[in-house]
């Protein structure tokens, strides 16, 4: 048996994997839901504008977006388990430095940590700890680690709310903190200190083709932009979702249907998890971003319980296959020494695109009093990805 299906076979891969799907739910809960309970807590607490915290929130993005180019020099050099156990460790100061922040100036101090955080516990760090055990099964593997991204949202947005309303942002985010800390650790040091041989070679291959050359590629212009602008239009939502539906839902049905969304979203990665086979992987985003276009529509225009459900379903069944879909297509666009290559720029252009998002949306709703505007500006960006991701399908 070769070198490569000995480590698909071994179940200690699958057991990475699961970590991972750990990583991703304390990742995801903290370092990507976490901004937007910080941004609704910190305008009703301290009494600042939305557009200031959402500028904050965008730099807790854009700051590990720039982070995130440097991770594969940080897993070359300290190890996968290293680098994530240190990401548990500054996440965790980020969100208790957020909650504890009581003047605009020690914002500064806690994006920086709370940006590195997420960037050694994000999608990328995710294909980084996964994808040097497998080969054939790997998008399996990924999409089994990406789940816990939807988990997370699922677990950790009533949870926010809850410890919010008993112990206050700040006591929220020690506990969280301190509860990711002793999860993600242990686990890192366990079963993430020790890579298999081929990761090695991985690295090496990803570098057979420059990435000046990948980025002047048809297909990836395509496949970065479109999925730069869906998770623009994503992560602005998401980071002013509970700021929209608290005032005609209250809190805790806000908190509720933010997590319906996340568990929508499981059920749309599973869905095209199934579909996809021999199917057109781009096809099936497109149709995925046209679906979370109608839910966002009926976020921006609708009023009553039923509508604004129905909206947060739509959205939420695409959620999860903004991010789970790109390393698949790569991997059937690109050569497999080139994949890891794909996935680290991709990753890296889209945070920096969807950086600004919330504080774009931000902008227009201050400027607006609304948030009509906001969420119809990114329905029409999702309907623009689809089109992006489509349209690429036949080019070289």
């Amino acid at each position: 048996m070769a070198a490569s299906e000995v480590i698909v076979a071994n179940r200690e891969g699958w057991r990475v994997a699961w970590v991972a799907f750990v990583v991703a739910v304390f990742g995801w809960g903290v370092g990507f839901y976490g901004p937007a309970v910080y941004l609704q807590s910190l305008h009703q607490a301290q009494g600042w504008s939305i557009s200031t915290v959402s500028s904050a929130v965008s730099a807790h993005f854009l700051v590990s977006a720039i982070l995130i180019t440097w991770l594969p020099d940080a897993y070359r050099r300290f190890g996968v388990g290293r680098v994530t156990f240190a990401g548990a460790l500054l996440a965790a100061s980020g969100a208790a430095a957020w909650g504890h922040a009581h003047e605009l100036w020690q914002i500064g101090p806690a994006v920086l940590l709370s940006a590195a955080g997420w960037a050694a516990t994000s999608g990328a760090a995710l294909n980084a700890i996964v994808s040097p055990w497998f080969t054939s099964n790997r998008p399996r593997a990924i999409s089994l680690a990406f789940n816990g991204a939807s988990v997370g949202g699922v677990a950790f947005v009533p949870l926010w709310m809850v410890l919010i309303t008993r112990f206050g942002l700040g006591g929220a985010t020690t506990i969280l903190g301190a509860l990711m800390v002793a999860v993600l650790c242990p686990l890192a040091r366990a079963f993430l200190w020790e890579s298999p041989g081929a990761k090695t070679i991985d690295l090496r291959q990803a570098a057979a083709t420059t990435r000046g050359r990948l980025m002047r590629m048809p297909r990836f212009l395509t496949l970065s932009a479109a999925f730069a602008l869906g998770l623009f239009a994503q992560i602005g939502m998401f980071a002013h979702l509970i700021a929209r539906l608290t005032p005609p839902l209250g809190p805790s049905l806000a908190a509720a249907a933010v997590s319906l969304t996340t568990i929508c979203a499981i059920f749309g990665r599973v869905l095209v998890g199934r579909l996809i086979g021999g199917r057109d992987a781009r096809l099936l985003g497109a149709a995925s971003l046209v679906t979370q276009a109608i839910g966002t529509s009926m976020l921006a225009f609708g009023a009553g319980l039923a509508q604004l459900t129905l909206g947060c379903v739509l959205f939420g069944l695409g959620v999860g296959n903004l991010v789970s879909l790109p390393p698949v297509i790569a991997q059937r666009e690109f050569c497999a020494v080139d994949v890891g290559t794909v996935v680290a720029l991709v990753t890296a252009m889209n945070q920096a695109l969807f950086a600004f998002a919330p504080v774009v949306l931000g902008w227009l709703k201050d400027s607006t009093h609304d948030y009509l505007v906001p969420f119809a500006l990114a329905a029409a960006v999702q309907v623009l990805a689809a089109i992006v991701v489509a349209g690429g399908r036949s080019r070289p």
